[in-house]
């Protein structure tokens, strides 16, 4: 009987804790630009369940071989993006992203148009869909190896939709991953951004971060990056902190323990989400 007690207690525990907890959804993102739908997941803070207030946004974008629910099904707490929702009160939008896409629009397919998609598809629908500070000052964008990539980039290029952005173990030089593994399936997952013919350094260093300090600097945008010390996209994370130095551009670069893994990402996400809260802060932005 005592044992079936404590079990009781558990499971009331249980249900008031998930009543508590931030929702997800799933939502269908059709793509004009690509002509197919994608799936995105959208975590929304338990208070958002509970007012009327408008919330910013945390864009969290996934890695190489991944897809929309990595954030939600491979650390190894599978809470972390949920709690971070409702710590900080605001709405996590984790899009899809493909495989390879290396969130670009690719000069050769027409069906991995990802910069478009996420910048003027994903932004839209989920401006229209939920109760969202439709506006620069209320979007972050941050995001893991690929991912990191994808944010830097986006925000760069579109310094008008961000607020801020970061980077978790980026892969911020397409055409160095090529000269550290030249093998046919990296060249082959590369091909439906940029082609068969994958080996032109030009292509890949017009689409680099590494090569897009001109407009990191002119955007005075607040920046996060960090890696792990036994990454082995470190050197060119590294190369950007010492470009970012060298031109006076403020930033936050950071070297942790760890490797190209979830364990790593687990533990860096909450200093993004803290980092981005400082930001809206310093903005005056918050749910309201």
């Amino acid at each position: 009987m005592k044992i079936l007690k404590i079990l009781f207690f558990v499971f009331l525990l249980s249900i008031s804790y998930n009543s508590h907890a931030a929702k997800v959804d799933t939502l269908a993102i059709p793509s004009v630009a690509m002509g197919k739908t994608y799936n995105a997941s959208v975590v929304l803070p338990n208070s958002y369940l509970k007012g009327k207030a408008k919330y910013p946004v945390m864009y969290l974008l996934h890695g190489a071989y991944g897809h929309f629910r990595d954030w939600l099904k491979s650390t190894p707490n599978k809470m972390t993006v949920k709690d971070l929702a409702d710590q900080y009160n605001m709405i996590i939008v984790m899009p899809e992203g493909e495989t390879f896409s290396f969130y670009l629009d690719s000069p050769v397919n027409k069906g991995s148009q990802f910069e478009t998609y996420i910048t003027k598809e994903v932004i839209q629908k989920i401006d229209q869909t939920y109760r969202t500070i439709a506006e620069k000052k209320g979007r972050v964008i941050t995001g893991l190896s690929m991912g990191g990539h994808g944010a830097l980039s986006l925000s760069a290029k579109h310094p008008e939709l961000y607020l801020a952005a970061g980077s978790m173990s980026g892969a911020l030089d397409m055409g160095g991953m090529l000269q550290r593994d030249n093998s046919d399936q990296v060249k082959k997952l590369m091909e439906p951004v940029f082609g068969a013919d994958s080996g032109k350094q030009e292509l890949y260093d017009a689409n680099s971060v590494l090569n897009m300090i001109d407009k990191i600097k002119a955007n005075k945008m607040p920046l996060t990056i960090d890696i792990g010390v036994d990454d082995f996209l470190i050197e060119s994370n590294r190369e950007l902190h010492r470009r970012l130095v060298y031109y006076k551009i403020p930033h936050d670069y950071t070297e942790r323990p760890g490797a190209h893994t979830w364990d790593y990402w687990e533990n860096s996400l909450p200093y993004h989400a803290l980092f981005f809260a400082k930001v809206f802060k310093e903005n005056n932005v918050s749910a309201n």
